[in-house]
């Protein structure tokens, strides 16, 4: 019988903890003061206490050490408990939005997906703004630490490849996970710390400064604007490509350079690949906009980068219409939202890491078609790929496909048109933000979108951040017969 008692302490507590997590912005709303701050007092006391009392009700618990099937329960119950406390302040507050809207913009929060339901942002309560913000916050580091310590597990994660040359390095240095965890922590909230201060040197208010950092270092998209990262200027956009590509490097070798270790990044064969392709996609979609018709200028080139990098990164900022830029340009787009950032960062989709195995996998596999006796080796960056981690990379790759198209075929049984199903399955089984088409609001929220939609995409953004299998894994027999 699985004992569901030490899953139940660690929800609470983190529930708890959510709760107190409510109160910056109820001394927000109530610095603002237009009455809001009710809202958040009893949401977060709401919170707090039934957080604290199902972690009581367990604490006999607390020292149990967690099964391999207990943590799988624990990382799917955390992402759905959270959110749905996390909903609690958009159903409350003067959004006044029904179940469905409250928990889908709070799971695309916690997911950091970025899809909104809801627009005029700019008459929003600053607490409401405020609370979406850390929300994606505190989703972009649970995944991080997720990835580092838990899917290594799976082998499919790719951390494992880490334990070579740097990372070994980063053992000598942290040698507990504990001490990882706080590594990664301090890591977070540095970048995000500089990251807020950028932004307000640059020019951007204090406010909007905070929540734009909180979103950006998370890879998460929410803004404080319906014209998300449009309504600012050259210098703050260039200085969020920046943060962008920065969250969604591995942070291991973030973390390294806190040691004064700064060419494990550089030498990095995933991010150089992953710099490349940035790079390439830029050169495509401005090479078929410049055919367009379009005038090639700095303006062209800098509205490229920005949604390209946001894209890939999976942070979901958007700068002008992308269905202008021309079926080419939305192909590019479409593509690298389905690569997503580097392994072990907080960018989202299938990564980098992975499609590199695949990719070295199949030319291996050519290679054995011409030479049956001959040994050829998955090598990646210098380094051997274990045979069961191939296998297990071209599974997980292979779900997310199969995922997305079932997703897509299921928004379209919804009523949702062709376009919109397509990109609504891209945008939540890849965790990327936007979606496109007539039905999505001028402001990008999904707000036209029918309730039985809602629901699927919230579905589709939980599976696709926790990386599959983690959910998967619930509705198989083997599962629950241990």
């Amino acid at each position: 019988m699985l004992d569901l008692r030490p899953i139940g302490y660690v929800i609470g507590l983190l529930v708890a903890v959510l709760g107190l997590t409510m109160v910056p912005p109820l001394l927000v709303d109530v610095a603002e003061g237009r009455g809001h701050w009710p809202v958040f007092f009893e949401s977060a006391v709401l919170t707090f206490l039934v957080g604290s009392l199902v972690a009581l009700a367990c604490h006999n618990t607390r020292h149990h050490r967690l099964s391999i099937r207990q943590s799988f329960l624990l990382t799917v119950g955390l992402w759905v408990s959270l959110p749905l406390f996390g909903a609690l302040p958009f159903m409350l507050g003067q959004t006044d939005a029904s179940f469905v809207d409250a928990f889908f913009e709070s799971m695309s929060g916690m997911t950091t997906t970025g899809s909104t339901v809801f627009y005029g942002l700019d008459e929003l309560p600053k607490g409401l703004l405020l609370w979406r913000g850390i929300l994606q916050w505190l989703g972009g580091l649970g995944i991080v630490i997720v990835a580092l310590l838990f899917l290594p597990i799976m082998r499919v994660g790719g951390m494992q490849f880490f334990k070579s040359e740097s990372f070994d390095t980063l053992g000598k240095v942290f040698p507990r996970a504990i001490d990882i965890s706080k590594a990664l922590l301090a890591t977070y909230v540095a970048l995000t710390i500089i990251c807020t201060l950028t932004y307000i040197a640059l020019g951007m208010d204090p406010f909007d400064a905070t929540v734009h950092a909180l979103t950006s270092v998370s890879t998460g998209g929410f803004s404080t604007t319906d014209a998300s990262f449009g309504a600012y200027g050259p210098a703050l956009q260039y200085a969020c490509m920046l943060f962008m590509f920065l969250a969604s490097v591995p942070f291991v070798r973030l973390m390294l350079i806190g040691t004064g270790r700064v060419m494990p990044l550089l030498r990095d064969f995933q991010v150089q690949v992953y710099a490349a392709l940035i790079v390439g996609a830029v050169a495509i979609i401005v090479l078929a906009r410049f055919a367009r018709g379009e005038m090639l200028n700095e303006e062209m080139v800098r509205q490229t980068a920005f949604n390209v990098v946001s894209i890939f990164s999976g942070t979901g900022y958007g700068d002008g219409d992308l269905l202008l830029w021309g079926p080419l340009g939305m192909v590019v787009v479409l593509a690298v939202g389905a690569i997503g950032g580097c392994t072990g960062s907080t960018g989202c989709s299938i990564k980098i890491f992975r499609y590199l195995v695949l990719f070295r996998a199949v030319v291996a596999q050519i290679r054995l078609i011409g030479s049956p006796n001959r040994v050829v080796s998955v090598r990646l960056g210098g380094r051997p790929i274990e045979r069961d981690v191939i296998e297990s990379v071209m599974l997980m790759f292979s779900m997310f496909i199969l995922t997305y198209g079932v997703v897509a075929v299921a928004l379209s049984l919804t009523g949702l048109p062709f376009v919109e199903a397509t990109t609504g399955a891209w945008t939540s089984v890849f965790n990327v933000g936007p979606a496109f088409g007539p039905m999505v609001h001028e402001s990008g929220a999904l707000v036209g979108f029918p309730d039985s939609a809602k629901y699927i995409m919230i579905f589709a953004m939980l599976v696709g951040r926790l990386e599959l299998v983690v959910v998967y894994v619930l509705f198989t027999a083997a599962f629950w017969r241990g």
